[in-house]
């Protein structure tokens, strides 16, 4: 199977060994073109071969310095083409009252998803566009963290002082410009010193070998401990993490090492992770992401059992890693075309957060799937109407941030009916429904009654 650069939702079965590389060739194009109109989204603002200006010469915005929290939230988002930073006032002041109202971990990249080239040309930078969105999350209370990705033009074999947004998602820096993506990652660091989280580039873009029809751990090491050599020499209290692998799966049985009723896992992808491990200079955490979906058979045995996938990697990663924190950059849990309502889709959302609770996750970021305009958005956080407040997905979010961050206790909680999932600390428990149905059962030693696919919170003891 030759990988797209889209979401792992979006990958197609293995073709046969008879295909032929031109055909191959075809494929990994079409592949290219999904992911730019599919994941990064439309950027009505951008075209291939845009003049990228550099921006002028200012002193780096002034921004909060983030909310002290007493543990570490655990989840978060990533901001994506379209957030509220250029959103009207009121939709943009729903917005941080969504994220704000309990402080959660906020990403950003650097090139793309909503920002602009900011290296135009080799020393001339322009962070107009990141510094907009770091004022944002500063001002709605978040807890900043930045994703290295993409990489200027220049640095790919492009020309200076233009952009071409159909690849820029597709291909990594030349060997030869490792040291100046380094050199560029530690501007940013100086430019945003309230940042002390940053992840090194994005599901191994252009670092797949067609040759060896395997991941290039080789490459991307070599550029990632650049990359975490320069950050710490600019703070070495920088937290800085890779590989920021994406981890697939197939329905059927292959040479893996890790297999479960969900499917078996890519063994380039862990190989790729096993590398790295051995490799890296240095690392504070580990980042991975990927979807509970196979590659062709969609979420297996079903759509809940299927995200115990993300469990079993997490463990996975913890043990081959020592007991390395474990980020999950992005996780997805619907097949195309599902026709899920937003209440099913919450659900599903719901098991699998508890099973990053359950494996010990250190941080979770939601890929926010905001657009532009009105209408409906499905797994959206905000309305983009500005009508009504949140969506289910925010008050999911906010609910496992406030009371299930990072080294809180769980507790065991009995449910006399295997179709309510339950997740439980010693002053509350969340409570899915699974079924299409109302069940009622008795949890936690009272008597409940669940809509269908309802999730319920309760509050358990004192305070």
């Amino acid at each position: 199977m030759i990988p797209t650069d889209g979401r792992h939702a979006r990958r197609r079965p293995p073709w046969p060994i008879a295909v032929g590389a031109g055909v191959l060739a075809v494929l990994l194009v079409a592949g290219i073109m999904i992911y730019a109109a599919t994941r990064a989204g439309s950027r009505d603002e951008f075209r291939g071969g845009e003049v990228a200006e550099a921006g002028p010469s200012q002193a780096p915005p002034t921004l909060e310095q983030p909310p002290a929290l007493e543990d570490w939230p655990r989840w978060g988002i990533t901001h994506t083409q379209y957030s509220a930073d250029t959103a009207p006032k009121q939709l943009s002041e729903q917005a941080k009252g969504v994220l704000g109202r309990v402080p959660m971990l906020q990403n950003q990249h650097i090139m793309g998803w909503g920002v602009g080239n900011p290296e135009p040309r080799p020393g001339q930078h322009n962070l107009g566009d990141l510094d907009r969105r770091m004022k944002f999350i500063s001002s709605s209370r978040g807890i900043p963290v930045i994703t290295l990705c993409c990489a200027p033009d220049w640095m790919k074999g492009g020309q200076a002082g233009r952009t071409d947004w159909s690849k820029n998602h597709t291909v990594a820096p030349k060997r030869e410009h490792f040291d100046d993506y380094a050199k560029l990652a530690a501007k940013v660091a100086k430019q945003y010193p309230t940042v002390k989280h940053f992840m090194v580039w994005n599901e191994f873009k252009g670092f797949w070998d067609t040759t060896s029809n395997r991941w290039d751990a080789e490459a991307y090491t070599e550029m990632y401990n650049k990359v975490y050599a320069a950050l710490k020499q600019v703070d070495d209290d920088i937290q800085v993490g890779g590989p920021y692998v994406p981890i697939g799966s197939d329905s059927g049985t292959g040479a893996s090492e890790l297999t479960g009723p969900w499917g078996t896992i890519d063994q380039r992808a862990l190989d790729a992770i096993e590398y790295w491990i051995q490799h890296k200079k240095g690392a504070d955490f580990i980042v991975v992401d990927g979807a509970s979906m196979t590659n062709d058979k969609g979420n297996i045995p079903d759509d809940f059992a299927a995200q115990a996938k993300f469990g079993a990697i997490t463990t996975w990663l913890r043990e081959k890693s020592n007991e390395m924190p474990v980020w999950w950059a992005e996780w997805y849990v619907e097949p195309d075309n599902s026709g899920w309502s937003e209440d099913k889709r919450t659900a599903v959302q719901a098991t699998a957060l508890m099973e990053f609770a359950k494996s010990g996750v250190t941080s979770a970021l939601y890929w926010n799937p905001q657009t532009k305009g009105q209408g409906v958005c499905p797994g959206c956080l905000w309305s983009t109407g500005g009508g009504q407040g949140d969506m289910p997905m925010a008050g999911l979010l906010s609910g496992f941030t406030r009371w299930f961050p990072l080294g809180v206790r769980l507790q065991q909680v009995e449910t006399s009916d295997e179709r309510i999932r339950v997740l439980a600390q010693e002053r509350q428990v969340v409570m899915v429904n699974t079924a299409d149905a109302d069940v009622t059962a008795t949890v936690d030693g009272k008597q409940v009654t669940l809509k269908p696919y309802e999730v319920k919170w309760e509050g358990r003891g004192q305070g």
